[in-house]
């Protein structure tokens, strides 16, 4: 599963909770065997892409409930030229910036609303993908040397990763329905917060309530009962504890650093969990 050129895809968007760091830890509480992988919560995919680099995939299904960010998934998937045709014209300009932020995505063609999304991505205020309640990007311009929106290698290897990749725009209850006995669902929700200044929930209007977390849970517990193989991760706070104290599900305390943050001080090494729930013939 190697790309052309040797280019390896990895992730072509900056997120928030973002896996690279943990990937190890990840790994390491996967089953070792598995059919289908799911992923509910996709983000900028990292795990994805690491195990389509390790030729780990027989087949995937990405999901996310963010249309925007699936979109962009799709436009580059099956219209990578026209995207990075469109990247290529865009210069690196506050009003530009300013100007493509208020333009109304859904109104652009799907290769101009992701190349909107990932411009604005990589050259907004430290990375951040962010809306307010009606739904409007509101993250303000960035300072960068030289932010590489453009990526034009990498483009074109993540369009190879995902040629045979469904990918769904779909709550995770939805986006996991047909997932069977023998698949591995990898699900990193939105984390429970640690304080009142920390929760960042605003992938999508209506961010994701404890309500959210426990329908989570319970699908968990369904999906396990299907004899699928879940691996979740989270905050390690005790809201999460509480959650997931249950004998099907194994806990797993974690180090990770933050990537994203507005205060430098909030990078710094945090404890997570990682959640696992396996069939028993899964069970690593």
């Amino acid at each position: 599963m190697l790309c052309s050129r040797h280019v390896l895809p990895r992730p072509f968007l900056k997120w928030a909770g973002g896996k690279a760091r943990l990937i190890g830890a990840l790994l390491a509480h996967a089953p070792p065997h598995f059919n289908t992988y799911y992923e509910a919560f996709v983000g900028n995919g990292a795990l994805f892409f690491h195990l389509y680099r390790e030729r780990r995939l027989r087949r995937a299904i990405l999901a996310d409930q963010n249309a925007e960010l699936i979109d962009t998934y799709r436009a580059i998937r099956d219209q990578a030229d026209e995207v990075i045709r469109l990247l290529a014209e865009y210069p690196y300009d506050r009003a530009f910036y300013e100007q493509l932020r208020e333009k109304d995505s859904w109104a652009l063609s799907l290769a101009e609303r992701a190349a909107r999304m990932i411009y604005l991505n990589k050259t907004g205020y430290n990375g951040l993908y962010r809306v307010n309640r009606q739904g409007k990007f509101n993250v303000p311009f960035g300072r960068y040397r030289s932010p590489k929106y453009l990526d034009e290698a990498n483009l074109r290897a993540v369009a190879q990763a995902l040629a045979d990749v469904e990918l769904r725009c779909a709550p995770f209850d939805a986006a996991l329905a047909d997932a069977a006995a023998g698949d591995w669902a990898y699900l990193d929700p939105p984390y429970v917060p640690r304080s009142r200044t920390s929760c960042f929930t605003a992938y999508y209007p209506g961010g994701f309530t404890l309500r959210d977390h426990e329908r989570l849970r319970d699908l968990c517990l369904a999906l396990v009962g299907r004899g699928v193989a879940v691996t979740l991760s989270n905050a390690d706070v005790p809201a999460v504890h509480l959650l997931y104290d249950h004998p099907a599900f194994t806990r797993h305390v974690v180090r990770a650093r933050r990537s994203i943050s507005a205060a430098r001080k909030g990078r710094a090494e945090v404890t997570e969990l990682i959640i696992t729930a396996f069939p028993p013939a899964s069970s690593a």
